[in-house]
């Protein structure tokens, strides 16, 4: 059996970054709470582990992993199983979760979080890997949705249908990535508020928010890039006050990972989240 407790606050949290490290601890504003990425705190000692043991004393910490390839054909690594198991046994985080997708074939590692069809077959194939990852934590996972870019023929569920059916079979939580829904929508061709209607916001025990990079396909439409790299677009705001209006506060984060600003600016983003959590419904 695993924890199901979600030890996170319903306010705002922000990926940390080692350049904000001294910002946080002097002036956090309105962030309550802070996410990694697993894979940069998997080794076994230096500056990083100090700089967050020192952290998770003063913040409720998040585990995000960007590695496993839940979705991946293949079994899950053990050796990378073993690592993220030692990091969560002495960090003891208020969270972990990991996304909807596959990063491996065979021996080799694509360092990017890839689509899947939405099929019984990988449907049962997830779900095993969830039990797996589960029960050897000892906790509870949240499974993220995808940003997507093109769709599968072989699919046979709907997405947020796939997500309510893994959550049902494996006990784990959702983690709805607003702009993820954003990004796919406008890139598939869909209406994001019907995505959310479908989607199980029950199941919901974390909401992240990103920013997205504008281009265009061969044909000239739109084309939204899942990038973290800039600030939270305003259609994404629009959506996620959607989204609260259909479920109660959640812990909810600001992802910017690629081009980081300064704190200041970070710390805007996270203050806005904070008062979007707020507003009444």
């Amino acid at each position: 059996m695993f924890d199901t407790a979600n030890h996170l606050p319903a306010a705002a949290g922000v990926g940390f970054k080692p350049q904000h490290y001294t910002d946080i601890l002097d002036n956090p504003g309105a962030v309550a709470w802070l996410e990694i990425h697993a894979e940069n705190y998997m080794g076994d000692g230096g500056r990083p582990l100090a700089m967050l043991r020192f952290l998770a004393e003063r913040f409720p910490i998040s585990v995000h992993g960007v590695g496993l390839s839940i979705g991946g054909e293949d079994a899950l690594d053990t050796d990378h199983l073993a690592r993220l198991k030692h990091l969560c046994d002495w960090l003891n985080p208020a969270s972990f979760s990991e996304h909807l997708a596959w990063s491996t074939h065979g021996a080799e590692f694509l360092n990017d979080l890839l689509p899947l069809p939405y099929t019984a077959a990988t449907l049962t194939r997830i779900c095993d890997h969830i039990d797996q990852v589960q029960n050897l934590l000892g906790r509870q996972m949240l499974l993220e949705n995808p940003s997507s870019y093109l769709r599968f023929a072989a699919s046979t569920y709907e997405e947020p249908d796939f997500l309510a059916e893994i959550a049902k079979r494996t006990g784990c939580e959702l983690l709805l990535d607003v702009n993820n829904v954003f990004v796919s929508a406008t890139n598939l061709g869909y209406d994001p508020r019907a995505y959310i209607d479908a989607y199980p916001t029950d199941l919901v025990g974390e909401i992240h928010l990103g920013g997205h990079d504008e281009d265009a396909d061969d044909a000239g439409a739109p084309l939204l890039i899942d990038s973290h790299g800039r600030k939270v677009a305003d259609p994404v705001w629009a959506l996620l006050e959607y989204v609260l209006q259909q479920t109660d506060p959640k812990p909810l984060l600001i992802e910017w990972d690629n081009d980081v600003p300064d704190w200041p600016i970070l710390s805007a983003e996270a203050a806005r989240a904070d008062a979007a959590l707020k507003v009444p419904a």
